[in-house]
């Protein structure tokens, strides 16, 4: 097992049930329609961090879901829940776990059907959301001549994680917004509902900007040239002051649950105007060029894969 990354891991499993499906989301076919499913689970001991109340961490786990939706353009309507749960939990305990999932379903409009529950050595959930959509966006349409965006800046998660793990330092404002970025995530749900039909590729970002960017040009067979660091001013101030890699937080961070996307030209008006309806600070950070592979414009520099990947980080 400790030779094998999650990738790796994820091409037995497809080999052996014969699924071969490279997107955020599983598809099938319903009718004219898709019927679209995510499923994610979340580890108290590895996707915990300290000073996440339980419901943050119900709600977390349902975010992981929502975004993966959110960044195919599909609203969730129903969900299903499991969860392990220690025998040593109190009934206080397990009703903010509960509340943590209803907030979340009220906040993003979907209901939950129901689920199940089963005894285990720490809190273990896994949420299942499913929809239905006429199509989804996909991670391999980028055109050449579309602008890649991103509904928000990178890097934060990542300094609040260090901030809370590993006792970093940061200016008091500063902090308070890392730490927010850890335990509230905002997926861009009304965004990527809205904006899926003008959008030529996108997926959500919470492996981590530079894997994200790099599936997405390998999928789309282009060549990603990045402009612009998508940043908060302050990350570099964090950076410096913690001894720390600021290309590392921005693009190898993960859990930003942004999406990422390729807009073409004509719809780059809309897009903006979605973005500025639904309070999205969106982010212009490059082009999409012939050729292969993801690049930063100023050094000519390659970008490779460095985000969250289980059984390797």
């Amino acid at each position: 097992m400790t030779k094998l990354d999650e990738k790796e891991i994820i091409k037995i499993f497809q080999k052996s049930v014969g699924n071969k499906t490279a997107e955020d989301v599983e598809t099938f076919r319903l009718g004219k329609n898709l019927g679209v499913i995510k499923t994610d689970t979340l580890v108290e001991s590895t996707d915990i961090p300290p000073g996440m109340k339980l419901s943050e961490a119900a709600r977390k786990s349902v975010v992981a879901c929502v975004s993966d939706f959110a960044a195919k353009g599909v609203r969730p309507l129903y969900g299903i829940i499991s969860v392990a749960i220690p025998r040593k939990y109190s009934a206080k305990k397990i009703k903010e776990v509960a509340d943590g999932f209803s907030d979340a379903s009220r906040e993003f409009g979907f209901m939950i059907l129901g689920g199940d529950t089963n005894e285990g050595k720490e809190l273990v959930m896994s949420v299942s959301v499913f929809g239905i959509s006429h199509d989804i966006v996909r991670r391999s349409g980028a055109k050449i001549g579309d602008s890649i965006i991103v509904t928000g800046p990178f890097g934060n998660t990542s300094a609040g994680l260090k901030l809370l793990l590993k006792k970093k330092k940061a200016e008091q404002k500063f902090a308070r917004k890392i730490k927010n970025a850890v335990y509230h995530p905002a997926p861009r749900l009304e965004f990527g509902v809205s904006a899926g039909r003008y959008i030529s590729s996108a997926m959500d970002s919470s492996d981590g900007l530079s894997t994200t960017l790099v599936e997405m040009a390998s999928q789309s067979k282009k060549k990603f040239v990045i402009t612009n660091l998508p940043k908060d001013s302050e990350l570099e101030q964090f950076a410096a002051q913690n001894r720390l890699d600021m290309m590392d937080l921005v693009f190898n961070g993960g859990e930003e649950y942004e999406i990422v996307g390729t807009v073409p030209q004509r719809n780059l008006k809309k897009i903006r105007q979605i973005a500025k309806l639904n309070k999205i600070p969106l982010i212009e950070i490059g082009r999409v060029e012939k050729g292969c592979g993801v690049f930063l414009a100023e050094k000519n520099k390659k970008i490779k894969s460095g985000g969250w990947l289980h059984f390797r980080n």
